[in-house]
């Protein structure tokens, strides 16, 4: 490889064409590359030759990225290949994603609005737990490894990872893997890791995107990474003072300098957080660190100031851009509810009569015949009324249940379906496709992953359970039209938000095709929200893919849920 990467534009690499450069490190240098055995650009990450040389370093290499492409996981960027040229120069060739990573969003807006932060928290913690459930640990969470596709977040550079079983943490050609502002002590200290030094890595960036400024800002990497050793940081609330103080006793066991004393997972830090922040009571209130942060009472404020950015950045503001983040979620309020003021027939009428007989000889003695007669008329008319307008929606209703439209295939979803008109289709990228009354929030919902949150979906199923319904499609590596029940629990529970239970396989259709039958449903443990599903398997060629129905009602098995199954056919 040569020493000059801009050498490399316009040249071919293990079959890819290098059109550009899109970020470099110490390590390794990324290109826009397109690879035209597929008409696809990726990014392509050329590691630095000094890394091949160590043998083992190169073997541990690329099957560790192998299983990094095998994990399949929505905020885990994919990985197409991991090899070495025929210069024994170490590559990957994953997705190219257009778009902002995390650095540079602190970088340009300063402090992010509290609603982006946990999406991008959520998705984040997802991806990391998947990656720990398959023995692998990330080793260098930082913003820069965190891509932005719109509301979409990949996790990505796990190109240079480290299995549980191992102990220290350098390479052979003794070079540190992480990054010091981001690097938990066990690190520092080459101790033995696991998931939970990711944890702490992802607390670092947690408080630098919450604050835009690091939890520790030394001169040097030497007092810097003592830092991380022996000392506490100033606490958030302190820094951006509409941050409840609970936010703070989360953060301090996040970082807690001993691993021991930290969450059991990403997804439950990311999950007491979210709590702290929305005033909840976490578990987190009474833990002490061996270094306490400081204590005592901070003062709430609710006016969004932000704190300044770091000193090398540009300064910043209160953020005017459009909001990137979901709307507020919490229970929906139906501006017509309340209560109604009735017309009152009753009373009028009976002053009318009343007076009508205590005058023996009115002066007009058609009017008093004709006044009590009125108000039954209008009475008679209202309801006529009512029952017209009552049976013209009916009508309409009915028209619209049986009106149905068809899905277009996609990459995400590459089938057709018909499913009824008036729900709306949202088809993430190329990634899975769902169709419901509510398509947006359950968009959210899925994309999230086991950490979702599933506050807005809660406030759906409880006020309008009949309208918590839709399909889910997802093409997958690892799913298995012939597996078990368990296999596929495991398996769903990386792929799905919250925790997963799945009845026995029972063969079926789906439309013209061959399919795998599993009836199961959702549970969040947080809010006890249920969707139950009716989901088939359908062994397609190159990847297996998942069409799923779910609903709020005690059984899914309706005839929406069938006539949709009919309706599929595989592209």
């Amino acid at each position: 490889m040569p020493l000059n990467e801009r050498s490399l534009i316009g040249q071919e690499v293990a079959g890819y064409y290098i059109e550009d450069i899109v970020g470099k490190g110490g390590m390794a240098v990324v290109y826009l590359a397109l690879d035209p055995r597929l008409s696809r650009r990726v990014a392509l990450k050329i590691l630095n030759p000094v890394l091949s040389v160590d043998d083992r370093f190169r073997q541990r290499f690329i099957l560790e990225s192998r299983t990094v492409a095998s994990i399949e996981h929505p905020n885990i960027i994919p990985i197409y290949e991991a090899n070495a040229d025929a210069d024994g120069v170490l590559y990957i060739a994953m997705r190219y994603v257009d778009g902002l990573d995390l650095r540079r969003l602190i970088y340009d807006r300063g402090p992010l609005p509290i609603a982006q932060a946990n999406q991008i928290f959520a998705q984040v913690a997802a991806a990391l737990d998947a990656a720990h459930a398959h023995d692998l640990i990330h080793r260098d969470v930082k913003p820069a490894n965190i891509l932005l596709a719109g509301d979409h977040v990949y996790l990505t550079d796990f190109g240079i990872t480290k299995h549980r079983s191992s102990i220290s943490g350098l390479t052979q050609t003794d070079q540190f893997i992480g990054t010091p502002r981001y690097m938990s002590p066990e690190q520092i200290n080459k101790e033995h890791i696991d998931g939970r030094c990711d944890q702490y890595a992802l607390a670092c960036v947690v408080y630098e995107a919450l604050s835009a400024r690091l939890p520790f800002q030394r001169e040097n990497d030497i007092a810097l990474l003592w830092a991380h050793l022996a000392e506490q940081p100033t606490p958030l609330s302190h820094i951006r003072p509409e941050l409840p103080p609970q936010v703070d006793a989360v953060m301090m066991r996040a970082l807690a300098k001993s691993p021991e004393q930290r969450y059991a997972t990403c997804t439950e830090f990311v999950g007491a957080l979210r709590d702290a922040i929305s005033g909840q009571p976490s578990d987190a209130a009474g833990f002490v660190p061996r270094q306490g942060l400081p204590s005592g009472p901070h003062p709430v404020h609710r006016s969004g100031a932000h704190a300044a950015p770091y000193s090398s950045g540009p300064p910043s503001g209160p953020h005017t851009g459009p909001p990137t983040g979901p709307p507020p979620s919490g229970p929906h309020t139906d501006p017509s509810s309340g209560p109604h003021s009735q017309p009152q027939f009753a009373a009028p009428f009976g002053q009318a009569a009343g007076a009508y007989r205590a005058s023996a000889q009115p002066t007009h003695p058609t009017v008093p015949k004709k006044r009590p007669g009125r108000i039954p008329i209008v009475a008679a008319t209202l309801v006529a009324a009512v029952a017209a307008l009552a049976l013209v929606a009916m009508i309409i209703m009915n028209h619209r249940s049986d009106t149905w439209s068809r899905y277009k295939t996609s990459a995400a979803a590459p089938l057709t379906f018909e499913y009824p008109a008036d729900w709306t289709v949202r088809t993430h990228q190329d990634l899975f496709a769902v169709v419901s009354p509510h398509a947006q929030e359950f968009e959210s919902l899925f994309v999230a992953g086991p950490g979702a949150d599933w506050t807005r979906v809660s406030s759906i199923v409880s006020d309008e359970p009949d309208s918590a319904a839709g399909v889910y499609v997802q093409v997958s590596d690892t799913l298995d039209a012939s597996g078990s029940s368990e296999q596929m629990k495991a398996k769903m529970e990386v792929l799905l938000p919250g925790q997963v239970d799945v009845g026995k396989p029972v063969p079926d259709q789906a439309g013209s095709s061959p399919a795998t039958r599993f009836d199961g449903a959702l549970h969040d443990p947080e809010t006890g929200t249920r969707l139950g599903f009716v989901s088939y398997v359908i062994d397609r060629q190159p990847k297996t893919m998942l069409v799923m129905y779910f609903c709020a009602k005690a059984t899914c098995d309706d005839a929406t849920q069938t006539r949709i199954r009919q309706s599929v056919h595989v592209s």
